[in-house]
C-alpha cells in the first residue's frame, strides 16, 4: 500500500445522535476508494508483478470474459431496437449516451473520494502541476460547499443510473445472438449485463485508480462541470426533504446541526420554501409512480403482478437504505468502548465480523455490487412507460407524460427515500441500526459477492487505464508523507468519518 496522503488511517470517533448532513455523514462511495486501498493496491500489484494465486488469474480471467460479453450482449440489443432508448429515439443516440453516462459515472464515482481526500491538503502543493483540479478543489471546498456537493451528486448518481438503465436495458421479450432462453433471461432479461458493465466500468474501475491518483483524476474540466452541475442541483430545493428529516431527527436526539451556516431571515424564508417545494415534488413523484405501477405502466418485468410491484418497490428502497446507512453507523461505532458496545450483542456481532481480518475492504466492494444492482432494479420498477395512444397517468397531455416516462420521479423517490433518509437515520442511533439483524444478513451477502471475484476485472482494466491516462500517484506532487507527520495527523482527524 502507498504511503499517500488519501490512503492514511483513518480514525473515526462514536458520537451518538449525529444529525447534520455534511461528507462526514453522506458520502460513501470515498470510503469504498480509500478504506479498501490496500486491497486495490495488492490486487494492481499482483497484476503488474505477476505474483497470482490460481483462484486469483481465474477471477480476473473469468470477469474478464464476463464483462466482454455483458458489452457485447448490451450492444446487439440496443442495435436490434430491442431497448427503451433505441425503440423510442435512435439506436445509435442510445448507444452513445450509454457510453458518456457510464464515463460520466465513474467521474462522479472517482472524482467524489478525490475531494474528501484533498480537502485537508495545502492547495499550494498543487496549484501549478493541477490548475484544473486546483478550480474543482477551490470550488468544491468553499464553506460548506463540499456538503451540498455531496447530497446534489447522489441524485445526479441515481438519474444517470436510472437513464443508463433506458439506454440498455432490454425490453420484454428481447432476444440476441441467437442465445439459449437461459442466458437470455439471465443477461438480457434480468439485466445482469448492464449492471456488469456499469458497475466494473462506471464505478469500480474509477474508484480504483482514485483511491492514490487523487490529483490526476480530477485535474479536468469534466470533474469540474460535474461539481457545478451538484451544487447546482442541490441549491435548487429539489431534495430538500432531507433537511426537513435531518431537522426532526436533530430534534429527537437533542443535537444541533452544526454544518449550515447561520442563516439570516431572508435565507430562512428561501430554505424553508425550498423544503415546501421538496416535499410536495417529492409526494407528486410518489403519486405518480404508485399509480403507474397498479395501473401496470411502468418498465417493471413482464409477468409480475402490480402489487407484487409496488411492494417490491419500497422493499428494495429499504435494502438500499439499510446498505447506504450501515456504512455510516459502523464508522460511528468504531471507537466506542467496547464495554459499551458489548451491551448490545447484535451490534457488536456485527462489528466484529466486518473489522476482522480484511472484511471491511471486501464488505464495501461487495456494498457497491450489491447497491447498483438494486439500483437498477429499483430504476425498471419505478420508471413510467405509458406509449403513444395509451392513457396517461392522471389525464396528463402527451408532453408531460413523456416527462413523466423520463424516470426523473422515480430517481427523485429512490435518492430520498432509499439514500439520504437512511444515512441520517443510521448517523442518529448507530447501535440500533446494527442491531438490525438483517444487517448482519447483508453484511454477509456484501462478502459473497466481493469473494466470487464477479467484478474483479477491475483492477485489471484500472491498471490499463492508469498506463494509458499516465496517473501519478499523488505522493509525486505531494511529497512523502511520512516525513510531514503533521500533516498526517491532520488527515486522519479531518478525514473522521467522510468515508461513511
Amino acid at each position: 500500500m502507498s504511503n499517500t496522503p488519501d490512503s492514511l488511517p483513518v480514525k473515526p470517533t462514536y458520537e451518538q445522535g449525529s444529525t447534520s448532513i455534511s461528507s462526514d455523514d453522506i458520502s460513501d462511495e470515498e470510503a469504498q476508494v480509500q478504506l479498501k486501498s490496500s486491497d486495490q493496491d495488492t490486487a494492481k500489484d499482483n497484476v503488474k508483478d505477476g505474483r497470482h494465486t490460481l483462484a486469483t488469474l481465474f477471477k480476473y480471467s473469468y470477469s474478464l470474459v464476463l464483462l466482454l460479453f455483458s458489452v457485447i450482449v448490451v450492444t446487439a440489443t440496443i442495435f436490434t431496437d430491442q431497448t427503451k432508448m433505441a425503440a423510442d429515439v435512435n439506436s445509435a443516440v442510445a448507444f452513445i449516451l450509454l457510453w458518456v453516462l457510464t464515463l460520466w459515472l465513474a467521474f462522479m464515482e472517482g472524482g467524489q473520494g478525490c475531494l474528501v481526500g484533498l480537502q485537508p491538503i495545502d492547495k499550494t502543493l498543487y496549484a501549478q502541476s493541477h490548475p484544473k483540479a486546483l478550480k474543482v478543489t477551490k470550488l468544491a471546498h468553499e464553506g460548506n460547499n463540499l456538503e451540498r456537493f455531496i447530497v446534489g451528486r447522489q441524485f445526479l448518481v441515481v438519474l444517470v443510473i436510472f437513464v443508463i438503465n433506458m439506454c440498455g436495458s432490454a425490453l420484454k421479450g428481447a432476444s440476441v445472438l441467437n442465445l439459449p432462453d437461459f442466458m437470455v433471461e439471465i443477461f438480457i432479461n434480468s439485466g445482469v449485463a448492464l449492471i456488469l458493465m456499469t458497475t466494473i466500468l462506471g464505478q469500480l474501475t474509477a474508484q480504483v485508480n482514485a483511491a492514490d491518483c487523487m490529483l490526476d483524476f480530477i485535474n479536468n474540466y469534466v470533474m469540474l462541470i460535474t461539481t457545478h452541475v451538484s451544487l447546482f442541483i442541490e441549491m435548487s430545493g429539489l431534495l430538500h426533504s432531507v433537511y426537513l428529516v435531518q431537522i426532526i431527527f436533530a430534534k429527537i436526539t437533542g443535537k444541533s446541526t452544526d454544518t449550515q451556516p447561520t442563516r439570516t431571515i431572508p435565507q430562512a424564508i428561501f430554505f424553508w420554501l425550498r423544503i415546501v417545494f421538496s416535499v410536495a415534488v417529492l409526494s407528486f413523484s410518489l403519486a405518480v409512480t404508485l399509480v403507474a405501477l397498479f395501473d401496470g405502466k411502468t418498465t417493471m418485468y413482464s409477468g409480475v403482478p402490480e402489487p407484487v410491484s409496488v411492494t417490491l418497490l419500497f422493499v428494495l428502497m429499504a435494502f438500499v437504505g439499510m446498505m447506504e446507512g450501515m456504512q455510516i453507523a459502523l464508522f460511528a461505532v468504531i471507537n466506542m468502548p467496547k464495554d459499551e458496545l458489548k451491551k448490545h450483542s447484535q451490534a457488536a456481532k456485527v462489528c466484529d465480523l466486518v473489522f476482522s481480518g480484511s472484511h471491511l475492504q471486501a464488505f464495501l466492494i461487495g456494498r457497491q455490487i450489491c447497491v447498483t444492482c438494486c439500483m437498477f432494479i429499483v430504476a425498471r420498477v419505478a420508471t413510467c412507460s405509458v406509449d403513444e395512444g395509451e392513457t396517461t397517468i392522471f389525464g396528463v397531455s402527451a408532453g408531460i407524460q413523456n416527462f413523466f416516462n423520463t424516470g426523473l420521479l422515480g430517481a427523485i423517490i429512490t435518492t430520498i427515500i432509499g439514500s439520504l433518509a437512511w444515512r441520517i437515520i443510521a448517523s442518529a442511533f448507530p447501535v440500533a441500526f446494527l442491531s438490525n439483524p438483517l444487517i448482519y444478513l447483508i453484511i454477509r451477502l456484501c462478502l459473497f459477492l466481493e469473494a466470487s471475484g464477479v467484478c474483479s476485472a477491475a483492477w485489471v482494466i484500472a491498471l490499463m487505464h492508469r498506463k494509458v491516462a499516465r496517473y501519478e500517484p499523488d505522493v509525486t506532487y505531494l511529497g512523502n508523507p511520512d516525513a510531514k507527520e503533521s500533516t498526517k495527523h491532520q488527515l486522519g482527524d479531518d478525514l473522521e468519518l467522510q468515508e461513511s
